[in-house]
């Protein structure tokens, strides 16, 4: 079990999974990011990608969000996210898909964008290039608002984690135990029509 930390529904419990293969964002982390993001969280449209319990993307509607999206693609998991935003009253969009899916078929998917915020919390063994594939596809898209923000979260020990600064622009790094966060402004480069 885990609890939703702040917000209208703070100190409510979320289920989490059985077995290891969903690692659910801490209090701790999530009060710490939560806290960074600050006002970017009220009236925001969010995009929870590997959204595991949907312990992320709860806690923003819990503080204020006015949607979100979640996409997780083990069965098992998306019932028990389904299951949590049942208990709590909560409507939003579940899409039971793989991420690397849903960002490559976003024009066709069932999508509440443009998102202001993206979480994204993958197994920390994804390689580090097909992590960036997936983030620099949904940047070039039309999905994200102006001024989107992502919050990418990695293991310490794991891979390095470079990022194409001309698409998405790392605002800030934060180190808790053996969880990194990045925060990315996506950038947007605009042509001159002739």
């Amino acid at each position: 079990m885990t609890r939703i930390v702040a917000g209208a529904l703070g100190g409510r419990r979320l289920r989490v999974p059985a077995g290891r293969s969903t690692r659910p964002t801490s209090d701790r982390v999530r009060e710490a990011m939560f806290s960074t993001l600050g006002d970017r969280v009220a009236g925001a449209a969010v995009l929870d990608l590997f959204a595991g319990s949907g312990a992320l993307g709860i806690e923003a509607l819990s503080r204020g969000a006015a949607r979100v999206t979640f996409v997780e693609h083990d069965r098992q998991t998306v019932r028990v996210l389904r299951e949590n935003l049942a208990v709590l009253g909560l409507h939003a969009t579940v899409v039971a898909v793989d991420a690397t899916r849903f960002v490559r078929e976003l024009d066709t998917m069932r999508a509440a964008g443009p998102y202001d915020l993206v979480f994204c919390d993958p197994p920390y063994r994804m390689p580090s290039a097909t992590l960036v594939a997936l983030l620099l596809d949904l940047a070039g898209g039309s999905h994200l608002a102006r001024d989107a923000m992502m919050v990418v979260e990695r293991g310490r020990q794991g891979e390095g984690f470079v990022i194409a600064e001309d698409v998405l622009e790392v605002t800030d790094v934060r180190a808790y135990g053996d969880t990194v966060l990045y925060y990315l402004a996506v950038r947007r480069v605009t042509r001159d029509v002739i």
